[in-house]
């Protein structure tokens, strides 16, 4: 395990922080590398089919680790109280791994088989062109039949982060995003497949990477019990070695057994994330639904800027989990203090680089979407969008993290709470009135995001002061 309640903050966080972008940003990239190949090869039809299909899995992934968040959150409890007592045992850990392939897998199965039943009334409601209605479906009953492995590999990856450890889903996404990258020229490019073989393409590299992982925690912990029970020590330096990989966690039936206590407990952390980033998302679908029923450019234009902007949110985003698997270490452990220092010490980081491209993508928003089509309405329209919601890169920093703060203290509610106040009284009815309003103009749309960013960040800031002051978490660290 790592001990994360350690060390400088700004180090720890870099450190966490940069493996889980790593993985995060080849994740997203499954998305976006389908999107862009897609543009090469194919029409606006088939660019709307597959940026609207990939949104609408991007839609269940977050869900999925929305909730896994609350895995992460508890087995990082653990952690930090391990850190600060030598003797607190696994067993809790092993029941919280347990009981979360439990619901998780029960979760996978329902999840399948509502959105495959469901698949072309979806299609239907998102108000897809006629043009890309075909596509999109196949695109997205064949993503759908994937959900098993895509809530695989997030379980797997949240056990990992909430044992301090951001690099090991880092491989196994990145061989899975090599492998996704080259099934799309040869499906798209080379057969010509279209939605059709983005999609093979994406589910099939999903599928070797939770294979992979399965097998390198088989492996791993076969050779750690090897190294435990030899007699005579010969292989105590392997045994060092592997321990640094080797988490101490040996789940077994008993574990598996549902407990209605651990479920509450990550079920209460998770699950407000998973409405807050579903309805996020909801937002989005909404948002492209608006463009979808105003013809093929302006659909084809936000589809692809819906899918830059999930990309270069991958800062706060990552930045969110971080501070939920570091803060909640140091929570664990009752450092409270440092539990504030990660908070604002990852603010500062992501606002930083989200000031970055916002005054960046003023100048070059033009040539970054030329690099997904070559035709000029929907270069203009998306390059009208981009402009004004890249200032959501800022203003969602400061509310992810925010949100990443509340996760770590089990608060997690308050996070759910300021996103669906901002989506339901300005995101949406901003959106739907500019459509209305300014009818040949992406711009004023592209605002309803930072501006409905602005009110989460202002109801998180008056949350944050109200439990510095009336709850422990505001109190300092506890005596060394």
């Amino acid at each position: 395990m790592n001990d994360l309640t350690k060390g400088s903050v700004f180090g720890t966080i870099v450190k966490f922080s940069l493996p889980y972008f790593a993985a995060y940003f080849l994740q997203t990239f499954y998305g976006l590398a389908d999107l862009f190949i897609t543009g090469q090869f194919c029409g606006a039809d088939t660019i709307t089919a597959v940026a609207g299909g990939s949104q609408l899995m991007h839609f269940v992934t977050v869900v999925i680790v929305g909730l896994a968040v609350g895995t992460t959150v508890m087995i990082a409890h653990e952690v930090g109280r391990s850190s600060s007592n030598k003797t607190h045992e696994h067993a809790q850990i092993n029941k919280i791994i347990g009981n979360t392939v439990t619901v998780f897998a029960a979760a996978a199965a329902a999840m399948t088989a509502v959105l495959l039943f469901s698949a072309r009334g979806i299609v239907g409601i998102m108000q897809t062109p006629p043009e890309a209605k075909a596509g999109m479906l196949t695109y997205i009953t064949i993503c759908f039949a994937g959900i098993p492995f895509i809530t695989a590999y997030n379980v797997i990856a949240a056990v990992f982060r909430g044992l301090g450890d951001s690099r090991t889903p880092m491989y196994f996404v990145g061989i899975a995003c090599i492998l996704n990258i080259g099934l799309d020229y040869l499906l798209i490019g080379g057969l010509s497949m279209g939605a059709e073989g983005a999609a093979f393409a994406t589910v099939t590299a999903q599928t070797v990477s939770v294979i992979l992982s399965l097998i390198w925690i088989h492996y791993n912990n076969r050779h750690a019990v090897q190294a435990a029970a030899d007699p005579n020590g010969a292989v105590e330096e392997i045994q060092s070695d592997v321990s640094k990989q080797d988490r101490g966690i040996r789940v077994t039936k008993a574990d598996i057994k549902p407990d209605r206590d651990i479920i509450m407990g990550f079920v209460r952390i998770g699950l407000p994330i998973a409405f807050q980033d579903g309805f996020i998302q909801v937002s989005f679908l909404v948002i492209t639904a608006i463009a979808n029923s105003r013809g093929v450019e302006i659909a084809a234009a936000v589809g692809i800027v819906e899918k830059m902007i999930t990309f270069l949110f991958l800062v706060p985003s990552s930045m969110l989990s971080t501070i939920s698997s570091v803060g909640a270490q140091a929570v664990g452990a009752e450092l409270y203090g440092r539990a504030r220092k990660v908070l604002f010490t990852g603010m500062a980081i992501a606002c930083s680089v989200g000031m970055v491209f916002a005054v960046s993508f003023q100048f070059i928003s033009e040539e970054v979407l030329s690099a997904f089509t070559s035709d000029a309405d929907v270069i203009s329209f998306g390059s009208q969008y981009i402009r004004a919601y890249i200032i959501d890169c800022v203003l969602a920093s400061i509310h992810f993290c925010f949100s990443g703060y509340f996760s770590c203290i089990g608060m997690s509610v308050w996070s759910f709470i300021h996103n669906a106040v901002s989506i339901v009284c300005v995101r949406i009815p901003g959106a739907y009135m500019a459509s209305k309003l300014f009818p040949d103009n992406l711009f004023p749309m592209g605002l309803a995001a930072p501006m409905g960013s602005l009110l989460s960040a202002v109801i998180c800031v008056c949350v944050y002061i109200y439990i510095q002051s009336h709850t422990v978490y505001g109190g300092d660290d506890r005596s060394e």
